[in-house]
């Protein structure tokens, strides 16, 4: 019998499988997954739980990752092979490559290994890399033009433009009198240089990992032309391959510069205080606890905490939020985001390679490595295929050799067919989606982990909220304030009740007083304040005994309840609002003053758009009393809710859902984390700063606006419909082209730009995902007439009782 616990992926103490009842323990990394197999004679669940809790402290402590790039250019195949390389080295628990990305991500041990050591042990196996170091500000070009010109991204499409123009003057001198055929070959040798320069070394890399890629097809079939006489076409194979290498990389790069561009926000210096005076010092010279000086059009140079000045603050580079958010003293304030109106001061809480920018940009280079399984097939096929490819193309000229046919006419063939059969566009047709789609979401605030986690989430059914902070604004708030006709006015009332609470700490009562603040009411002096644990407070005021408590407390005393106001407050209280009633002891009672988590502006909204995007069923979770959950469930048109649950009973409910269809768990990756590690995916709404969110979820929302949800389906499904837009083009021309070649005898140069031009539109049709803006907005949507309430478990599985369910 075996547990799951999620925990973050690391590594497990020996002594653990010595535990009596401790059967085996496996750790899947990938997953953040420990798997316990246990006798249920010796261990009960919750003893198992204990453990698994025991063991969370050590593996988050241990468990560390090294983000390195992978340099040069190699089959995704080869990338498998660093992968299972990288996994023999002791210590290293899990590792993802990719040479299309650019990246390798090493999870390993650091009580077994340093960074430095990981590095190092990493490219003894032959994977080119180097750590990846994200600086205080965008490299500047080096200086000397040399070295700037001497870099691939620079060199490459150099060398393409130079294989065009080799290409061309071969051409020309091949035709023009006067000219011999060794300068026309001369100018060919050249264009096979430059055209063919990248492809080789990829092409030996591969055959160093016992692989063949479609670099190594693209020159022998470039080779396969000079050989019958038709350099020409040989070179121009070599420019169009060249051709659609540059421009993947480009589309490439293009999404890592757009988050790389985050940190042009980020000053190269900061304004600190530092023995009573003011300091202009490099960011890397900062510490935490060093106090910066921000004034209006500055950018936050680290993350820090604001403990003086109040301004507002563009967060949209991190959060993809267009509204300013308002900051005051206590607030934490991010890196890279700027301030617009007032001057502060605020104390550094992180370094710059901790801050939330540099996280941000790390996690979105660490995407790019996390494939899907549909990619990994590919992956793993591209060798067999191309292995297929060359046993078709030798058949295709022995075969009819041997059976008399002319030499150049049959080998010409072969290279025709061996160059459209090669699966050039199939192969980039998903990273370039995939690594599109999360470099663009991720500039509008929404990162997702991995193509994995993309794939996952287009394919979600059925999506369940937290309540509390997730469809709710997570914070009391007065909502209305009720008054007895023949007492005070509500502004009285509020300016009362506010004098009483002024001195509690109750958050009820801070909402109070924030009210009568937000209205510009002056509170009264209070004197002999007294709380009353879990009933009210109260205070003399002018000479008079006021209490603010609950309406039971106010039954215990001897006040008199006016029946007309005594009805508005159990409407009041029906509607799932909690209610602060306010009256003299011994005399009236004033009125009372709603309080209550309300609804995001939003949520409505979302509720509908989910629901056009086609969401079978909305559902929201909450440990809060079935009464106020029934009511904000009501406000959000959502399908059914959980009420009272324990975070063992949400994780009950997922589970239950997920047997319906998969499952996205909505919560803010603290209180939600069984929950959200439960789901199909898991994400985590505002989580800007916040570590653990970061850690626990499949997607992260950066900021806490809920469109951010519909805008990562619908990215995820235009994902997938750009996927298989490519995929189906890429096989179509391949299959069309064979079929040309075999029975038409299709040109060379015809099937080099047929192929080549394929592999060039299937990523840029990729890269549209870049500027997706997401889907139309709901509003104008009519809600459902009417939501009747009935009681009823979620299909598949007993849950609560206080399971309510919302039939519209």
């Amino acid at each position: 019998m075996s547990t799951k616990e999620e925990i973050c992926p690391g590594p497990v103490s020996d002594p653990v499988t010595a535990e009596p009842g401790v059967l085996r323990t496996a750790l899947d990394t990938g997953a953040r997954t420990l798997t316990i197999d246990y006798d249920p004679d010796q261990l009960s669940d919750d003893a198992v739980q204990a453990i698994a809790r025991r063991l969370e402290p050590e593996t988050r402590q241990r468990l560390d990752k090294c983000l390195m790039r992978l340099r040069g250019r190699a089959c995704e195949a080869c990338a498998l092979n660093l992968e299972r390389k990288a996994q023999n080295i002791p210590g290293v628990r899990r590792a993802t490559a990719t040479f299309v990305g650019g990246v390798m991500s090493v999870t390993f041990d650091n009580a077994v290994l340093t960074p430095d050591e990981v590095v190092q042990r990493v490219r003894q196996t032959g994977a080119p890399v180097t750590p990846i170091e994200v600086p205080a500000a965008m490299p500047r070009a080096p200086e000397k033009w040399t070295a700037r010109w001497m870099d691939r991204a620079r060199l490459e499409p150099a060398f393409t433009a130079l294989t065009l123009v080799f290409m061309a003057a071969g051409w020309i001198a091949h035709h023009t009198e006067g000219f011999s055929h060794p300068v026309a070959n001369f100018f060919y040798v050249l264009a096979y240089f430059t055209g063919g320069f990248y492809g080789v070394q990829a092409g030996f890399r591969s055959l160093r990992e016992r692989t063949i890629d479609v670099d190594l097809l693209m020159v022998l079939a470039a080779l396969g032309a000079a050989v019958v006489d038709h350099p020409f076409e040989g070179a121009m194979l070599l420019f169009l391959f060249s051709l659609s290498n540059v421009l993947q990389a480009y589309a490439i790069e293009r999404t890592r510069r757009a988050i790389h561009a985050l940190m042009k926000l980020r000053p190269d210096k900061a304004l600190v205080r530092r023995a009573g005076r003011n300091v202009l010092l490099p960011i890397k010279e900062l510490i935490v606890g060093d106090i910066v000086i921000v004034r209006p059009g500055e950018s936050i140079p680290l993350d820090a905490v604001i403990i003086e000045g109040e301004s507002t603050l563009d967060e949209s580079s991190l959060t993809g939020e267009s509204m300013p958010v308002w900051k005051k003293t206590d607030d934490p304030v991010f890196a890279a985001t700027i301030n617009q109106s007032g001057g502060i001061e605020a104390r550094v809480t992180k370094l710059a390679k901790d801050s939330t920018v540099e996280k941000l940009i790390r996690m979105v280079e660490e995407a790019q490595g996390e494939k899907d399984r549909t990619q990994r097939f590919l992956d793993r096929s591209e060798q067999y295929y191309a292995m297929g490819v060359i046993a078709f193309t030798l058949a295709l000229i022995v075969v009819p050799l041997l059976m008399g046919a002319p030499f150049a006419e049959t080998f010409y063939r072969a290279m025709t067919v061996m160059v459209v059969a090669s699966p050039c566009a199939l192969i980039i047709s998903m990273p370039a989606s995939v690594l599109s789609a999360i470099g663009g979401a991720a500039r509008r605030g929404v990162l997702f982990k991995g193509g994995a986690h993309l794939e996952r989430t287009a394919t979600v059914r059925i999506v369940a909220f937290d309540k509390t902070g997730t469809l709710t604004e997570g914070k009391p708030r007065v909502t209305d304030i009720v008054v007895d006709e023949e007492s005070l006015g509500t502004e009285a009332l509020l300016q009362i009740a506010a004098s009483v609470e002024a001195k509690s700490e109750h958050p009820l009562a801070q909402a109070i007083v924030a009210e009568a603040t937000r209205r510009g009411l002056q509170s009264f002096s209070a004197a002999d304040f007294q709380s009353v644990s879990g009933k009210g407070a109260c205070a003399t005021v002018n000479g008079r005994r006021i209490v603010a408590g609950s309406p039971r407390y106010f039954e215990t005393l001897n006040t008199v309840w006016p029946e007309t106001l005594r009805l508005r407050v159990e409407a009041l209280q029906d509607a799932g609002k909690t209610c602060i009633v306010v009256g003299e002891i011994g005399g009236r009672i004033f009125g009372a003053i709603a309080v209550a988590d309300v609804l995001r502006e939003e949520a409505m909204d979302v509720v509908r758009q989910l629901k056009i995007l086609g969401v079978e069923k909305v559902v929201m979770l909450t440990g809060d009393n079935r009464r106020v959950a029934a009511a904000i469930a009501r406000q959000a048109g959502v399908d059914e809710f959980h009420a009272e649950l324990l975070p063992e009973d949400k994780v009950r409910v997922i589970k239950s859902l997920g047997k319906i269809g998969p499952v996205a768990m909505v919560g803010d990756g603290v209180n939600d984390a069984p929950a959200l590690a439960t789901a199909s995916v898991g994400v985590a709404m505002g989580a800007a700063g916040t570590d653990v969110a970061m850690e626990i979820a499949d997607v992260v929302l950066m900021g806490d606006n809920l469109r951010n949800i519909p805008f990562a389906i619908s990215v995820s499904r235009e994902a997938r419909r750009v996927i298989r837009q490519n995929l189906a083009f890429a096989v179509g021309v391949i299959v069309l082209l064979v079929i040309s070649a075999l029975g038409f005898a299709l040109p060379l140069p015809i099937g080099v730009v047929g192929h080549e031009g394929s592999t060039v539109l299937v990523c840029l049709n990729g890269l549209r995902l870049l500027a997706y803006r997401g889907p139309a907005r709901a509003d104008g949507v009519s809600p459902p007439a009417s939501n009747a309430l009935s009681a009823g478990p979620a299909a598949g599985q007993a849950i609560p009782e206080t399971t309510q369910r919302i039939i519209p």
